[in-house]
């Protein structure tokens, strides 16, 4: 029986990711085998857990995809693994889809994290409550149906989570330690990450640095597993939540195919291939998105916007998730070769679906933070302009307005969305010479071939109007969305694909 364990915090910030990283290069520096998860919808973190383990990282989302889902992921993406590390989001407790709830789902056992900073026998205190904390009833049946939990009954009243220990993060000193460590009762302390630690992953405006742009090294990875293993019972975890011993496994974490873990759902080989926008600009991907469409019969072959000169011949489909297009915005307006042949196949119908940074980079340009505009594809006739703040941020759940390559008309679809910029009036600013935003339907809206395909509510389903906007065969949207929450949306893709062959020369970008 696969066995695991949830490393949860008191609260955004408190050094959860930093601990889940060291533990998950302190297990393969003894030689696990380790499958990490990420508890919501974060892409970033992800990311990061690929590239200390060698596998990719899946998102378990209660309010997106629903229990059973959720639980069937699990199973399947750590059954070949010795133990599966789980990060949690925000506080342990907070949110409809909480860590809690979904440690509770999963029967998994919670590592909680402190930050230990400014505090010694009263950090007692913060770990007592957490552990004995019961969510009230009328709290738990208001949130259940102010955020429309799929498939899921949040954790009971009377119920218990199974904490396995805590870990306090930048203790100043032994001493601070072991004061801290003396008031804790009735659960195990584990270990301590020092304040000194010499581990930092960079930050930008959406969070941290993305995997793709190596924000550590080899190096800094075997600090923090030393680290990790000097002030950490890691022993004790194994043990009491692992399999005990790894099995023999002699790859290094880097070179372990990513495709190892989510081939294992494709059932079948297809002459269907979907190109997938993958670089550095465009990196933000549910991998369970690209399994689904392997298992509906779609061959996924990656490209880069940013160094390839034309999208690879042979393809009936484009997909372009999201990222930090903007920070790339230069070099991607300046790869015109690439961006003609993508609004040339479009403009012959060739389907393609976009979402959040790939919906931007379809538009005709970015204006930057310093309101500088980069011209780009022009499949949408929308511009993009970031702003200082973040713009959106929370669960969506769409209904289709019309037939697309996600769904037929009518289908509810469920994802996320997280972005600092907005779609401006491109005719206003032109006269203005500045960028407008607007929040609906642009100017240019009734004069082209554009139209809105989505109905959005947020996750507490408060109507948020019109969005998703399609161009002949394509569809584009700021909001990221998880296929796991409705099975017919990969099915759909590839019959959407399907339907449309005829009506373009598939596969034949134009030879630059």
């Amino acid at each position: 029986m696969m066995r695991g364990f949830v490393i949860a915090g008191t609260h955004s910030g408190c050094g959860k990711t930093t601990v889940t990283l060291g533990i998950l290069a302190a297990l393969r520096k003894k030689n696990h085998t380790v499958q990490p998860f990420k508890a919501g919808p974060d892409f970033i973190d992800t990311g990061l857990h690929r590239t200390i383990t060698g596998r990719a990282s899946i998102n378990l989302d209660l309010w997106m995809c629903g229990r059973e889902y959720v639980e069937e992921l699990f199973h399947r993406h750590s059954a070949d693994a010795d133990t599966a590390v789980v990060e949690g989001v925000m506080g342990l407790y907070d949110g409809a889809a909480s860590t809690a709830d979904l440690a509770a789902k999963l029967g998994l056992p919670v590592i909680l994290v402190v930050d230990a900073y400014g505090m010694a026998e009263s950090a007692a205190a913060i770990v007592k409550g957490f552990k004995e904390f019961r969510v009230k009833s009328q709290v738990l049946s208001e949130m259940s149906s102010r955020f429309k939990i799929q498939d899921s009954k949040l954790l009971t009243p009377d119920s218990k989570l199974s904490f396995a220990g805590v870990i306090f993060n930048r203790v100043g000193s032994e001493r601070h330690y072991q004061r801290i460590k003396n008031s804790i009762q009735d659960i195990p302390v584990l270990g301590y990450l020092p304040r000194d630690l010499d581990f930092t992953i960079p930050h930008r405006h959406l969070g941290l640095v993305v995997a793709e742009e190596d924000p550590f090294g080899r190096e800094e990875i075997d600090k923090l597993a030393d680290s990790v293993l000097e002030h950490i019972d890691v022993e004790f975890l194994v043990g009491k939540c692992g399999s005990g011993e790894a099995k023999k496994n002699t790859e290094n974490p880097g070179e372990k195919s990513v495709a190892a873990t989510s081939g294992r759902s494709r059932l079948r080989t297809s002459d269907l291939r979907i190109g997938v926008a993958y670089d550095r600009a465009f990196c933000f991907y549910y991998e369970d998105n690209f399994d689904l469409l392997r298992k509906a019969g779609a061959e996924i072959v990656k490209f880069s916007p940013l160094s390839d000169t034309r999208i690879p011949d042979g393809l009936d489909a484009l997909y372009f998730g999201g990222g930090y297009p903007e920070l790339h915005a230069e070099a991607l307006s300046r790869n015109r070769s690439m961006l003609d042949s993508i609004k040339e196949l479009s403009d012959r119908g060739m389907p393609v679906y976009a979402e959040c940074g790939g919906f931007m980079y379809l538009t005709e340009g970015i204006y930057d933070f310093d309101s500088r505009f980069h011209q780009l594809a022009g499949v949408f006739p929308l511009k993009t302009v970031m702003k200082k703040g973040r713009a959106h941020l929370g669960y969506r759940e769409v209904a289709l307005r019309q037939d697309a390559i996600a769904g037929d008309k009518g289908a509810v679809i469920r994802g996320h969305e997280f972005h600092y910029s907005e779609i401006m009036e491109s005719q206003e600013a032109r006269k203005r010479g500045s960028a407008k935003v607007v929040s609906s339907e642009p100017q240019n809206f009734r004069t082209s071939a554009l139209s809105q395909t989505y109905s959005v509510k947020d996750g507490s389903g408060n109507e948020l109007g019109k969005e998703g906007y399609t161009v002949k065969n394509a569809l584009g949207s700021y909001i990221h969305i998880h296929f796991g929450s409705n099975p017919s949306i990969a099915n759909n893709f590839i019959h959407f694909i399907k339907e449309h062959h005829g009506t373009y020369s598939p596969g034949r970008a134009r030879q630059s």
